[in-house]
């Protein structure tokens, strides 16, 4: 089964990078623009979610919170351009099992990605 890899960023370059990226290193890519229309139309099937923290709406912590309110055993990276020590530890409590920064290192985040789905 191939694994998805789904991007939730409000900020379409930053979508559009990550998919590129993605996608040149093998992986199959799904990208929302919110998390709302990522709960309507993910599936929540296999793979895992990178998500931006702050985005209009509902937030990548309020993302998380609500996938373990679903049940939803998806492996979360929170991404951010405005990270601080409390928002990382906030991010780790609520499941996420990473937290990167932007702009983001392509390595990392390969790597990144290669451990949540390990």
């Amino acid at each position: 089964m191939e694994q998805t890899i789904f991007v939730v960023d409000d900020d379409a370059a930053i979508r559009d990078s990550l998919r590129m990226m993605l996608e040149t290193a093998g992986f199959a890519v799904r990208d929302f623009v919110s998390a709302q229309s990522f709960l309507v139309d993910s599936g929540l099937q296999g793979g895992c979610l990178i998500v931006d923290f702050r985005m209009p709406g509902m937030g990548g912590l309020e993302l998380q919170e609500e996938l373990v309110r679903r049940k939803a055993s998806i492996p979360v990276i929170v991404m951010t351009g405005h990270a601080d020590v409390p928002l990382a530890v906030r991010a780790m409590r609520a499941g996420a099992i990473d937290f990167v920064e932007k702009p983001f290192d392509q390595e990392r985040m390969l790597q990144s990605v290669s451990d949540a789905l390990a």
